[in-house]
């Protein structure tokens, strides 16, 4: 994700971050109202680039499990009702689009909260997830490859 996409602790949604002042940032609303304000540094402030979620094996960047999503639902949002559905069926989605997640670890309201980020990134136009490292790495990858002859 190029943008730096913020989530804020006891502000619903997302903000997009627009300039940093002294003691301040300026952030945006992620949604169609587009709405400016001003959020002091003492604030709990998390950028999405920097979320991972508990795996058994390593932890999985945010980032990543967006892209799982945006691959499953074929780039449209997510229909489950996150605030309607249960325990099991929140679990089960997460498993479809990340198959080893530690159950443990992972509560319903995280997945709540994925799904519901998801949705309005996706509803706003925010559709590139992967982020420049993993970018790098996949071309590299590409371009480390020897080539095959027939």
């Amino acid at each position: 994700m190029e943008k730096n996409i913020l989530a804020i602790s006891g502000n619903p949604g997302l903000y997009l971050l627009v300039s940093r002042g002294r003691s301040t940032l300026i952030v945006e609303t992620v949604d169609e109202q587009k709405k400016r304000l001003s959020v002091g540094i003492r604030e709990k402030i998390t950028s999405l680039n920097d979320i991972s979620i508990f795996t058994d094996d390593d932890d999985v960047l945010l980032t990543t499990v967006f892209e799982n999503i945006k691959k499953k639902m074929e780039g449209k949002p997510v229909e489950i009702n996150a605030k309607k559905a249960n325990k099991n069926q929140l679990m089960d989605f997460l498993a479809e689009v990340l198959p080893n997640f530690d159950r443990e670890k992972v509560y319903p309201n995280d997945i709540r909260k994925i799904i519901n980020w998801y949705n309005i990134l996706i509803n706003n136009g925010y559709t590139d997830f992967e982020t420049k490292e993993a970018q790098n790495e996949s071309s590299e990858e590409t371009t480390d490859k020897p080539e095959e002859t027939a």
